[in-house]
């Protein structure tokens, strides 16, 4: 529907037209139901590769340089990134659900080193509980440092992870 919509895309335009109409369809309630099986996974990358294609200037760049060039991210870092918002939010209590429901605070002999607010991962008895929000959300939030986790409020914590994981990004360039 963009491409019949918009003949000419630049990239301020591409930009404002996929975080409206492209990246909300795609990121639909991801925490709940977050692909594991590569194929899923591709599937939806490959709907975000087509798009940044849109842009005449850009086709002829990798994917991983178009996403520089229009300023966003693929979408396994948006999932990873939402996984942590919302536990974050969790462990805060900013809503109105205990942290219990879904994921088990680690006992005082984990807290040897990071945040106090670390997590515990329960041994799945079935292979597909591995892939539930609770366990998939463990390592990456207790490996988050402590002037993240601690973050006073939710935009807080989101620029300051962004803050991180940009920081990580040079550090691997």
């Amino acid at each position: 529907m963009v491409r019949r919509a918009f003949r000419k895309l630049d990239i301020l335009d591409f930009r404002l037209i996929y975080k409206t109409y492209i990246r909300p369809h795609l990121e639909f309630c991801i925490q709940a139901w977050s692909p594991h099986y590569i194929k899923d996974i591709e599937v939806l990358e490959n709907v975000q590769k087509a798009a940044t294609k849109l842009v005449p200037k850009l086709r002829k760049f990798s994917y991983s340089t178009r996403l520089q060039m229009l300023g966003i991210t693929s979408l396994k870092e948006r999932r990873v990134r939402g996984d942590m918002i919302e536990v974050y939010i969790l462990m805060t209590g900013k809503e109105q659900i205990s942290p219990g429901q879904f994921c088990t605070p680690a006992g005082a002999h984990y807290k040897l080193r990071g945040h106090d607010k670390k997590l515990t991962k329960a041994r799945p008895r079935m292979d597909i509980r591995k892939y539930f929000f609770s366990q998939r959300v463990v390592n990456s939030w207790n490996g988050l440092p402590a002037k993240v986790v601690n973050s006073k409020s939710v935009n807080a914590f989101k620029n300051a992870y962004d803050r991180l994981c940009c920081n990580d990004m040079d550090v691997q360039s």
